[in-house]
């Protein structure tokens, strides 16, 4: 079994910009990212967050940084472009793992209101077991 490195994306709503529904929007996010891809924290290489410009009242990754084992991951905040009638109050990341599993076997969380940025990715996974992969490699 080869580990490679890959990349995982998803997203998510906060239902309004407090430090409260911020927190539990990405704590939900990650709490998916982590269970979905039985993924080991200690794998996770780096991990950029993205906001809309309508969310600042705390930084995504400092609610990661107080998650176990997210101590030494390389983490990183900065401000969606703003396009008009996009997604409000939207929390995005990109994530970098080390792992043995596919890039097709990877699960990419769209949780909330944004479920609708990747319809194509929310109704495959639905029907998705977890990959015999992921369930043999720990």
């Amino acid at each position: 079994m080869e580990w490679r490195v890959r990349a995982i994306r998803g997203a998510t709503t906060a239902s309004e910009n407090t430090v409260e529904a911020i927190r539990e929007a990405v704590t939900e996010l990650l709490n998916e990212l982590e269970a979905g891809n039985q993924l080991d924290p200690d794998e996770i290489i780096s991990a950029i967050f993205t906001t809309t410009q309508d969310l600042d009242a705390i930084f995504p990754a400092a609610i990661a940084r107080e998650r176990s084992h997210w101590d030494n991951v390389a983490l990183l905040d900065v401000q969606q472009m703003h396009v008009k009638g996009s997604l409000k109050r939207c929390i995005r990341f990109l994530i970098h793992v080390n792992t043995p599993v596919s890039q097709a076997e990877i699960y990419h969380p769209y949780l909330r209101g944004a479920k609708n940025l990747r319809p194509d990715w929310s109704l495959s996974q639905l029907s998705r077991t977890v990959p015999s992969a992921v369930q043999t490699r720990r």
